[in-house]
C-alpha cells in the first residue's frame, strides 16, 4: 500500500488572526497573549521635590561628617563610628541620586 503525500496549501484560514480587543488594550495590533509591555506614562516618572533636596542633604552630611573627623573636630573622640556614618550618609546620597528623574 502506497502511502499518499500532501501537496502544499494553507494551514490557517485566509485572512489569519485577526486581533480583538481582551482586558482594554488600545492598541488594536496587540493580542492579549502578546509579552507587550506598554511604556511607562511621562507624567509618573517625575521625583518628588523633597528627592534633590535629601540627596544633597545626605552628600553634604557625609562629607562633612569624614571631613571633621579628619580635623578632629568630632565631639568623643576619634571613633570609626564616625566614618562608617559620613560613608553610609554618603552612599545614602548616591543612592537617592539614582531615583531621581
Amino acid at each position: 500500500m502506497a502511502t499518499q503525500k500532501k501537496k502544499g496549501g494553507r494551514v490557517t484560514p485566509k485572512g489569519g488572526n485577526k486581533p480583538e480587543h481582551h482586558f482594554g488594550h488600545h492598541d488594536p495590533s496587540v493580542n492579549a497573549s502578546s509579552r507587550y509591555t506598554p511604556p511607562v506614562p511621562v507624567y509618573e516618572k517625575h521625583s518628588a521635590p523633597w528627592v534633590p533636596v535629601l540627596m544633597f542633604v545626605l552628600l553634604g552630611l557625609g562629607a562633612l561628617v569624614i571631613l571633621f573627623y579628619y580635623l578632629g573636630f568630632v565631639p568623643g573622640g576619634r571613633s570609626n563610628w564616625y566614618l562608617a556614618a559620613g560613608l553610609f550618609s554618603l552612599l545614602g546620597g548616591l543612592y537617592t541620586a539614582t531615583k531621581y528623574h
